[in-house]
């Protein structure tokens, strides 16, 4: 019996063009550190240099780590002020890459229905980012922290999509079973990897990711609507 849902966040709750969120992200980094007086160019590929070590990571550190350890590699002049200001432009200035995403309104609808349910709903998204970055996506899509059950941020996950340590971490951490879960993404590498511990998928095509050209057909598929009613039809649990 299906008791819980995952849901990835980028291109999946929260609707957004990739290309634009980096260009957005990345812009606005490069420039508030600039003004700062750092290297804000050597400082941002510095950031590309520790996400790798994120996607390497074999759960021997938490994301966080291997993410700062790397960076200091690359950005040597890295201490505490620095990373005090990371926290600052996270505070002042990520709301701004909001302009790379929209909202969708039936994103919200399906998180309220599965709650009134009784659906167990963590947030499976690709833990690259610290909690603050991950709450205020969130509530861009239009949603709460609290509507989750676990949200996997950089600081409190060893692994990242398409690896199938997460996904038993996620539901590890939710007391779950793979035959209780729907993972529910757009991204038919990172996101359908979840079928490979057993858990069940739907591929979300609104902002289909397929850089691998996966044939999209062998999962269940749709856009917002389907997945909208699909969600409907599951029945109450509580």
């Amino acid at each position: 019996m299906i008791t819980t849902i995952l849901f990835d966040l980028d291109g999946t709750l929260l609707p957004l063009d990739d290309i634009e969120f980096m260009k957005l992200y990345f812009g606005l980094m490069t420039q508030y550190f600039n003004e700062r007086g750092y290297d804000g160019k050597a400082l941002t590929n510095a950031v590309l240099y520790g996400t790798e070590a994120m996607y390497s990571n074999n759960g021997t550190m938490t994301n966080e780590t291997a993410f700062w350890n790397k960076f200091k590699q690359a950005y040597p002049k890295a201490d505490a002020k620095l990373e005090r200001e990371f926290e600052a432009f996270y505070e002042t200035q990520f709301d701004k890459v909001k302009a790379s995403s929209k909202a969708h309104p039936l994103a919200k609808k399906i998180i309220q229905n599965l709650k009134e349910k009784g659906y167990t709903i963590a947030l499976a998204t690709n833990p690259l980012f610290p909690p603050i970055a991950t709450q205020k996506r969130i509530q861009w899509a239009g949603m709460n922290p609290s509507d989750f059950a676990f949200i996997t941020t950089y600081d409190n996950s060893s692994w990242t999509k398409p690896n199938k340590e997460y996904y038993q971490f996620v539901i590890d951490k939710i007391k779950k079973v793979p035959s209780e879960c729907i993972m529910i993404g757009n991204d038919a590498s990172e996101d359908m990897a979840a079928h490979n511990i057993g858990i069940s998928t739907f591929l979300l095509v609104n902002c289909l990711i397929n850089s691998k050209n996966v044939d999209i057909h062998k999962f269940q598929h749709g856009d917002f609507e389907t997945l909208y009613q699909m969600m409907l039809e599951l029945p109450k649990i509580n």
